[in-house]
């Protein structure tokens, strides 16, 4: 179970996940060994799992994102979401409820090539129909 400490210092690692020890310290108001020792035990429960980077907006403009719905076979919705996760441009595959089975969010350089892999993702076996939306912009990113 997390408290509102750390809640507090998960939020600034979502801001910046490379932020130093005695940062994450002065803006907690607390010592760097607190931090340390927080950042250890959530890393050893299993909240913290990992570090990552975020993209600047700058390079981030230049990439064209969209959100593909998958309806899939029941018994091959297990064999699709492997080849997914073998396929780069995939950001991220969610399991949904509804009438779409699964949520996948690409982004690709360019709108061919994004075309290219709406189709490909399209043609997996498995795959029965699929629903894509271009992102235009993001309004909200936490």
């Amino acid at each position: 179970m997390t408290t509102d400490a750390d809640r507090a210092l998960i939020g600034l690692l979502r801001e910046n996940a490379r932020a130093s020890t005695a940062d994450l310290a002065r803006r907690l108001g607390v010592s760097r060994t607190t931090v340390q020792s927080r950042l250890e035990r959530l890393e050893k429960s299993g909240v913290i799992s990992g570090y990552s980077v975020k993209l600047a907006p700058d390079y981030e403009k230049n990439l064209v994102r969209a959100h593909i719905l998958v309806t899939a076979l029941p018994k091959l919705s297990a064999s699709v979401e492997a080849v997914l996760r073998r396929i780069p441009e995939v950001r991220t595959l969610h399991s949904v409820s509804g009438s779409f089975d699964m949520i996948i969010i690409v982004e690709a350089p360019s709108v061919r090539d994004l075309d290219t892999l709406i189709d490909s993702i399209g043609a997996l076996e498995g795959v029965e129909r699929t629903l894509s939306s271009i992102i235009l912009s993001t309004r909200i990113d936490r």
